[in-house]
């Protein structure tokens, strides 16, 4: 047939001629579509900061018999960030007080000391005070 005769509704195919899709970007430049093989290729992760994975570690060391379920990983994620959000506060106040700039291993042991109770802060203290000196 002839593609003049043609209806509007089909589409037209011109002999020879490659038609390439563009997309109108910024002053008249073109780019080209990605696919989406392409485009899962230029995807980023999702930024979740979690503790899952080393509250789970922990747990196999103490109870390796013993899972969790996700709503208990959750809650325990939630202290997690909460008590290190508390540690950290407290230690960025102990180091304004002193005139420093810098948050130091003392500063740390300190803002323990204060945000948790008693035999809790010294178990703490002595955990973390292994793990710097490994």
């Amino acid at each position: 047939r002839n593609p003049t005769t043609m209806s509007s509704k089909s589409p037209r195919k011109t002999a020879g001629k490659k038609t390439s899709r563009k997309v109108a970007g910024k002053k008249g430049k073109t780019t080209r579509k990605t696919t989406k093989s392409e485009g899962s290729k230029r995807r980023k992760k999702a930024n979740t900061n979690s503790y899952a994975t080393y509250i789970y570690k922990v747990l196999r060391q103490v109870h390796p018999e013993t899972g969790i379920s996700k709503k208990g990983m959750m809650v325990m994620d939630s202290f997690v960030h909460d008590l290190f959000e508390r540690v950290a506060n407290e230690a960025g106040r102990l180091t304004r007080y002193n005139g420093k700039h810098t948050i130091t291993s003392r500063e740390i042991q300190t803002a323990v000391r204060l945000v948790l109770p008693g035999e809790l802060a010294k178990h703490a203290v002595s955990e973390g005070t292994k793990a710097v000196t490994k």
